[in-house]
């Protein structure tokens, strides 16, 4: 039997890939994170390339999205964080921004006053969506849950 090597594919040829069999197949998010056994915010983040898979969660995904062996085995590459994986002119990404540019020494301020000096970790963080029926409209409340850390003292 001969050996046939499976096309380099990137986190970004893998995600293009989930996102074109997840519309080909009509299902959600959250079907998907259930078939992968993780929350819909992290599954979501994971196939489009931001969280690292196991094999057994990319076999899960692969199977779900009805993927090829190489999109599975590429959705194990390290993930793609950071700037140069986002597209900062999707406007909800940019909006986004702006919020941050609004509130974000908010944020900070408010961080020193509870907890002292240090940072909000987005390494050991988790994120929250929910959909918040409203009168005047629904709204969208995200929760960012970040373990704090303190700067050290030499």
């Amino acid at each position: 039997m001969s050996f046939t090597p499976l096309p380099n594919l990137t986190r970004r040829d893998a995600a293009a890939a989930v996102l074109t069999a997840k519309k080909r197949l009509g299902l959600s998010w959250a079907t998907i994170a259930e078939s992968v056994g993780q929350s819909t915010e992290w599954t979501t983040s994971a196939l489009l390339g931001q969280q690292p898979l196991s094999d057994k969660q990319a076999a899960a995904a692969g199977n779900a999205l009805d993927l090829d062996e190489a999109v599975v085995q590429a959705l194990q590459l390290t993930p793609l964080r950071g700037a140069d994986a986002v597209d900062t002119s999707e406007p909800i990404v940019y909006r986004l921004q702006e919020a941050l540019q609004v509130y974000g020494t908010t944020i900070s301020e408010l961080i020193r006053e509870e907890f002292g000096d240090g940072i909000m970790s987005a390494i050991d963080f988790e994120l929250g969506f929910e959909r918040v029926p409203d009168p005047k409209g629904d709204r969208v409340r995200l929760t960012l849950n970040g373990k704090f850390l303190p700067y050290r003292v030499w």
